[in-house]
């Protein structure tokens, strides 16, 4: 004889079951990033999410380059927010919510690649990562090098000093720290997403931007740029970065499949960007680009003198600032 009570129950479970199977459904991890899709960064996205997905751990990842579904500069708010999960994160954007940790935006802080990776490879990032991750509610999964931040003019001037800089617009990402950087180089900046860069370019609305060489080729800056000048003002850091909402819900399984997935697309962009930097500066002279190398001397000395005099200086950790400079 059939249960009536059972059947009944077993009805009422049926749509509970089937929420249940939804609910494991693969999660959803969307990557946001400012990067031009043919540049290693977004290109390490996408190896992310291949090796995420090769792992089958129910998540699937969208990757969104050229700041497609989040506007550059919107990306920390939204993953605050729980509107997105993952972004490529800049300490810039670290700074504006935990000004103490700002002097890693300070112009000439890194000697070169080896020392930016035993920074954020060492104590001194493990330090930082805890932070962000109390402060923001952002997991740093792995550091990436975004490149060595030049000057690119939309037509050709001398400049072998910051003063012969004045008066040029030159784009910057928005942000206080951004445009203090700015300031050290001589310029007048002018805040601008990197999509609207191109046009501004063209139609000279800027007369310059500052970016990795990788970025300027992959955003083919070079058809509305005459000049890169070398100052070398900046060794940039940019995170896989998470959620930290997101990132709790996830299974063991999930977790150490994207962390090791973010380590292995930060090491794939970096070795990418590496080569690339050497090969570059004869691309852009045989595509008619002028390169030119100059004195530092007198850029570092305006980027002291610059961050001696501001504000926003006086709040940054000297002491961790110290522990920088002498990591070895």
């Amino acid at each position: 004889m059939i249960n009536r009570r059972s059947v009944l129950l077993g009805s009422m479970a049926a749509p509970l079951l089937a929420g249940e199977a939804q609910a494991q459904a693969a999660r959803q991890l969307r990557i946001s990033t400012a990067a031009p899709p043919s540049d290693f960064l977004a290109r390490a996205c996408e190896a992310l999410k291949a090796q995420v997905e090769g792992a089958k751990v129910d998540v699937a990842v969208s990757v969104h380059p050229a700041s497609t579904l989040f506007k550059q500069g919107t990306e920390v708010p939204a993953l605050q927010r729980g509107n997105l999960e993952m972004s490529t994160m800049t300490t810039f954007e670290v700074a504006q919510q935990i000004p103490e940790l700002g002097f890693l935006n300070r112009a000439y802080l890194f000697r070169d690649y080896d020392h930016l990776r035993h920074v954020f490879d060492g104590p001194i990032g493990a330090a930082y990562r805890k932070t962000v991750a109390a402060k923001m509610g952002i997991e740093i999964l792995s550091t990436a090098y975004l490149g060595t931040r030049q000057v690119a003019l939309r037509s050709k001037r001398k400049v072998a000093v910051p003063a012969d800089l004045n008066g040029v617009k030159m784009r910057m990402p928005a942000g206080p720290d951004w445009l203090l950087l700015g300031r050290t180089l001589g310029v007048s900046p002018v805040p601008m997403g990197m999509p609207e860069v191109y046009l501004a370019l063209k139609t000279g609305a800027i007369d310059g931007q500052e970016n990795p060489l990788s970025i300027f080729n992959a955003a083919k800056l070079y058809e509305v740029s005459e000049q890169i000048v070398l100052t070398a003002h900046m060794l940039q850091p940019v995170f896989f970065s998470v959620a930290k909402p997101f990132w709790d819900k996830l299974t063991p399984a999930q977790q150490a499949a994207i962390s090791a997935a973010a380590v292995s697309a930060a090491k794939a962009n970096d070795d990418g960007r590496l080569g690339d930097e050497r090969d570059i500066v004869l691309a852009m002279k045989a595509k008619g680009v002028a390169v030119d190398t100059i004195d530092l001397a007198p850029f570092r000395a305006l980027a002291d003198k610059v961050y001696a005099e501001d504000e926003v200086a006086k709040a940054w950790d000297a002491a961790m600032a110290k522990q920088v400079a002498e990591t070895r």
